[in-house]
């Protein structure tokens, strides 16, 4: 096998010239690209760290990146953060401790001294000046965003991890294997759909049995098309078939690890490509009903009162808090409400009036976190509701809590009067 060809460019940030900073973050670089036999590394335009809540990093990790910034490291191409696990400059309204808080800034702190922009936000494709383009090379650790650039893009990153992404972006390069290769792009599934899917929630059900179902695969989706409005020609505002994307992008890589998939007559490559895209050897499915997901995502049936509902995993769009701000419109909320999103996005939507709205009738609108990477229970929280798959999935997990899952309706009826029930109002 031939060992991994680099520039002399390349061999000297190695040998560390730039510093050991660099050279730390090349030999991460290389040595990934040793392991996966990639035959070189390729050029990037950005990268998105995730890992970045006190939650996940613990003492260790900020003591980590805190040593590489003394360093010298510094990204060279533009360089975004995933949520932490408070708002930053709320932290005490939101009812967090100092000792998490303390740690979390500092990690913050040091990843801003090595250039990084602190967007805190796993959505990184809906601001404006930073969405990737078809064709870019990305070094993106955040799941749902790295399926999101591979699919509805048509751009091309593997799922790297917090510390492979940050390298990468300190070089400026990534190795060239898996998803940045064309051949490695190709459907492994058709999935055929033969059930209606009328909200959000029903495309989070669809990415808890096609995750499942297709692993770390590529899935082609032949006929789920009839069940998205068109792309909106501004990508950044989320758009209804945005939102719906960005749902089942978001659980087919936290049920499953998928990275990509193909929507006939949708996404760039099968426009292109269509049926071409798929494997001789594509493995075939047919989803013809939800009810065995929302029976596993809705996890606790006899969970009745809600202390939290919890709208916007992966982050909310402007589409997103338009919808819940006209629900909202007039009402008064029974329990707590968070719409997490960017402060990028939450300025969008102050200038339309959106976050007043929801704050008139009692709910939040948190930026810089989520309730999968926050210390919900330090804050009182056990049972929550949400309509976002991914959501579903990680919070009873990684935050102990009982879970409600449906659609946004449901939700916010639950907000409204602090119980969950099937929906009594038309859908919105």
């Amino acid at each position: 096998m031939p060992d991994l060809h680099l520039t002399p460019a390349e061999e000297a940030l190695l040998a560390g010239s730039a510093g050991p900073g660099v050279q730390k973050a090349m030999q991460i670089v290389v040595a990934l690209g040793r392991i996966y036999a990639a035959p070189d590394l390729t050029p990037i335009t950005h990268a998105q760290i995730s890992g970045v809540s006190y939650k996940n990093l613990g003492d260790a990790g900020v003591d980590f990146l805190n040593h590489w910034a003394a360093e010298g490291a510094s990204v060279r191409v533009p360089t975004t953060l995933n949520p932490a696990g408070m708002e930053l400059e709320r932290w005490q309204e939101m009812g967090i401790s100092p000792d998490f808080a303390r740690p979390q800034l500092i990690a913050i702190s040091a990843f801003r001294q090595m250039g990084v922009t602190p967007t805190m936000s796993c959505t990184p494709y809906l601001f404006p000046g930073i969405a990737p383009r078809r064709g870019d090379h990305l070094a993106w650790a955040e799941s749902s965003a790295v399926v999101w650039a591979n699919s509805v893009v048509g751009a091309y990153t593997n799922r790297e991890g917090g510390p492979s992404a940050l390298a990468a972006a300190i070089v400026g390069r990534t190795a060239r294997y898996g998803y940045h290769l064309e051949a490695n792009r190709l459907a492994t599934h058709v999935v055929e759909i033969a059930c209606p899917l009328r909200t959000i929630a029903d495309f989070g059900a669809l990415s808890y049995i096609v995750g499942k179902e297709v692993g770390d695969g590529v899935p082609y989706f032949p006929d789920l098309g009839a069940w998205l409005p068109p792309l909106p020609a501004d990508l950044t505002t989320g758009g209804e078939a945005g939102d719906r994307l960005k749902t089942l992008g978001a659980g087919i890589a936290a049920y499953g690890a998928v990275a990509l998939y193909h929507i006939a007559g949708v996404t760039p490559e099968a426009r292109d490509l269509g049926e071409r895209l798929i494997r001789g050897d594509a493995r075939r499915l047919t989803i013809d009903s939800l009810a065995p997901a929302y029976a596993i995502m809705d996890a606790n049936p006899e969970t009745t009162q809600i202390d939290l509902v919890t709208i916007g995993c992966p982050h909310a769009s402007l589409t997103e808090l338009r919808r819940v701000a006209a629900r909202l419109h007039g009402e008064k909320l029974a329990t707590r409400l968070w719409v997490t999103t960017s402060q990028i996005t939450r300025a969008r939507a102050a200038q339309e009036g959106l976050i007043d709205l929801i704050q008139q009738a009692g709910g939040e609108v948190v930026a810089d976190t989520c309730a999968v990477v926050a210390p919900v229970r330090q804050l009182g929280i056990k049972r929550m509701a949400t309509n976002a798959g991914k959501m579903a999935c990680y919070a009873p997990m990684h935050s102990g809590v009982e879970m409600r899952f449906g659609d946004l309706e449901q939700c916010l009826e639950a907000a409204i009067t602090g119980q969950w029930r099937a929906p009594s109002l038309p859908p919105i």
